[in-house]
């Protein structure tokens, strides 16, 4: 049979059925997946030097012959030593390799070797250590960096899976690169490649694996990076394309509606609100269907942007649907929302995994509905009393089974990704094609830096609130060592004592085994020993603050009994609340001015950034504690930068560059490969790749010149899932 790049790895005659599931477990299927898996990082073991200037604590790479081979088993440790002398025209070393006897079937004595590892000091003298072998094939040596795999050379290496090292990947890859790589069609328009110095695929997908140089390594990663970026550029800005044809629906702006909302506000829209409202306001005038992110920090007032957003649209008989990623947050809208609308004859609707209930404005009463009589009221005639204005919900409101009547604005609180497919399944009837498209808001407190903003964002036009609303005190911040705990109870103790309430959140819910993380370079930590919900609530109710009323909340808790403890704590019935992220988004507690982290380290700076965003939402001066006992210096750098920022959006550049994108927002998160998920640190080159689709696009929408592009571009929108 002959191979091509789809074939499945099956049909590889030297990948036995064991090494098979392993690539598998690394989503490798294809020859095409095996050639496209890059090496993470490189060995420079390029430079070959004789045995007698090898230097102590330093890698090297050496080239000789071996004149002795045995296994030795130490006394104490039953470990089995492979022991060699390895001799060149200089001189002569020692070398070792531990728990690895099956070395004496591999090398002889009298075999040349190439090795490369690090030189250590031992009883007897300098030893290498451990090396990385290769028996010297039978060329001239002139051409030995041509020929050598794992030494001699830049050598690759690899992600890997248990069983599956990057020694066997770099001897499966080398055949299957010589004879494929001529192959590998180009996807990227000649212009493109010439005009930003990119290598072509061919040449770089063998750059990429075996490197000539770490430049033209460097040179290889940037193409791919390229590539990868200008396919995620090219699909959000079709996303854009399709939107801007799509039929909307224009709703005028209601200035003396609007106008009347704000005056009955408790409190002044900030400047920042105002220019919010009003972009969102004037794209809803617009024909064509609104695609807009609304991004502010915790407590910066978007929820009163998005209603008034939703007033325009409900008070002329369109229809809002209000979709919130938790129970616990669509109840605290819906109660807000209604609140702030109860005097504009308007019928607001709540619909739960679990419940229904209805909010009518002209009588001021929240009643209980049954979800079939609910969803009948969406189907109403706007001119009917019983038409539901504004439905409040979780993904509820996606259900096959929710049809509205008259939809016109969908409104999303922290889910950023809602296409124009999944908006057009919300409108009816199912059969009429030709359905305008209702309006779309995202909102969200998590602050996205503009790599994120330019592309897996790069659908959405954005609106900034940049500003708090007035009379917000500055939240004190502080990391806090071990020595110093009992002074941070005690200051907590005379906040309670002032009526204040404290959040205690703690990254796991319960104690479980030992599972290993290591802090790069510092030390291994485990996760069992990370504070656990429920052992810091019985560790502070019994021993710490006896006298106090402490409660805890957690994700495996019943939607009724997390209800009944946030209100219990909204209403002082619990001072301390015990809790795991679950209060990361939309819990308002205006009377909470301590919010204290354990285990910092194990949040991203944005996430604590959130969780600091719970408190210091009233007149009260706030405190944010963190707790950390980890040494690593990584860790004290991304905490001091909490302490410095107040700004989230500025905190998300920070942490983007210490952290990188992978940790920033979770590797698998929009299976977006890992040399554009590094990329995203580059702004300079997601700018350039969005130029270069926008360029492509405009000349070719449909991109018919680029039937190749097209094709893989296909395929890649089947992997990747930005949301």
């Amino acid at each position: 049979m002959e191979l091509n790049l789809e074939t499945p790895i099956e049909k590889i005659s030297r990948i036995s059925p064991s090494y098979q599931k392993k690539l598998k477990k690394l989503g490798i299927q294809t020859i095409r997946d095996l050639l496209f898996h890059f090496p993470h990082r490189y060995e420079d073991f390029s430079k070959i030097v004789p045995i007698a200037d090898v230097k102590l604590n330093e890698t090297c790479c050496v080239l000789g012959k071996i004149l002795e081979i045995e296994n030795k088993k130490t006394p104490i440790k039953k470990m089995i030593l492979t022991e060699a002398i390895l001799q060149d025209d200089s001189g002569a070393i020692k070398v070792v390799w531990f728990n690895q006897p099956y070395l004496l079937r591999v090398l002889k004595e009298g075999d040349r070797v190439c090795l490369a590892g690090k030189v250590l000091l031992g009883q007897t003298g300098a030893y290498l250590a451990n090396p990385a072998y290769e028996k010297l094939p039978k060329v001239k040596e002139g051409n030995l960096s041509k020929r050598l795999l794992h030494t001699g050379r830049i050598v690759p290496v690899y992600p890997e899976t248990e069983g599956l090292s990057s020694r066997w990947l770099r001897y499966i890859l080398r055949p299957l690169l010589i004879k494929f790589k001529d192959r590998i069609p180009e996807i990227l328009p000649e212009k493109i490649l010439k005009k930003e110095g990119l290598l072509p695929i061919q040449e770089a997908i063998w750059q990429v694996h075996f490197p000539d140089s770490k430049k033209l390594a460097k040179k290889a990663k940037k193409r791919f990076s390229f590539e990868e970026l200008f396919l995620i550029e090219l699909l959000v800005l079709k996303e854009k394309i399709k939107t801007k044809k799509a039929r909307g629906i224009p709703i005028p702006m209601n200035l003396k509606i609007i106008k009347k909302f704000i005056n009955s506000l408790p409190f002044k829209l900030t400047n920042a609100q105002k220019k919010c409202a009003f972009q969102i306001l004037k794209d809803l005038e617009k024909p064509r269907p609104m695609s807009r992110l609304l991004q502010g920090d915790v407590g910066s007032g978007k929820t009163v942007v998005a209603t008034i957003a939703a007033l325009n649209v409900a008070y002329q008989g369109f229809q809002v649907a209000f979709m919130a990623p938790t129970e616990i947050l669509a109840k605290q809208h819906f109660k807000k929302i209604s609140q702030m609308l109860k005097n504009f004859n308007l019928t607001i609707g709540l619909l739960t995994g679990k419940e229904g209930k209805i909010f009518f404005s002209k009588e001021n009463k929240t009643l209980k509905i049954s979800k079939k009589k609910l969803l009948e009221k969406l189907k109403e005639n706007k001119k009917s009393p019983h038409f539901c204005h504004i439905l409040i919900g979780t993904h509820a409101l996606i259900q096959e089974n929710v049809r509205f009547g008259n939809l016109a604005l969908v409104i999303l609180d922290e889910q950023h990704r809602f296409g124009v497919e999944q908006r057009a399944r919300l409108c009816q009837p199912k059969n009429n094609q030709q359905a305008a498209i209702p309006h779309y808001l995202s909102m969200t407190a998590t602050p996205i830096p503009r790599t994120l903003a330019l592309t897996v964002y790069g659908d959405l036009d954005l609106s900034l609130i940049d500003e708090m609303p007035k009379g917000r005190k500055k939240i004190i911040t502080k990391v806090v060592s071990l020595k110093d705990r009992e002074k941070t109870y005690d200051f907590i103790r005379k906040q309670v004592k002032k009526g204040r309430g404290v959040f205690v959140i703690c990254p796991r819910i319960e104690k479980t085994k030992t599972q290993k993380v290591k802090e790069k370079k510092e030390q291994i930590w485990s996760w069992a020993e990370v504070k656990a919900v429920k052992e810091e609530y019985e560790r502070l109710s019994k021993k710490i603050f006896p006298d106090l009323k402490i409660g805890m909340l957690h994700g495996k808790m019943k939607s009724k009994e997390k209800e009944k403890v946030i209100e219990d704590f909204k209403n002082g019935k619990i001072d301390i609340l015990v809790s795991t992220s679950v209060v990361e988004v939309g819990v308002d507690i205006p009377n909470a001015s301590v919010m204290m982290i354990e285990g910092a380290e194990r949040f991203g700076l944005a996430q604590l950034h959130q969780f600091r965003g719970r408190v210091g939402r009233s007149k009260y001066q706030s405190f944010c504690f963190l707790f950390t006992d980890s040494p690593a210096k990584k860790t004290r750098l991304r905490l001091e930068a909490l302490l410095s920022c107040e700004n989230g959006f500025e905190l998300a550049e920070k942490d983007l560059k210490i952290r990188g994108p992978g940790d920033f927002f979770g590797k698998r998160q929009w299976g977006i490969p890992d040399l554009a998920m590094s990329a995203l640190k580059d702004f300079s080159l997601v700018e350039k790749a969005r130029e270069a689709a926008k360029e492509i696009l405009m000349e070719d929408p449909e991109l018919k010149k680029y039937p190749i592009l097209s094709q893989r571009l296909k395929k890649f929108a089947e992997r990747i899932h930005l949301e």
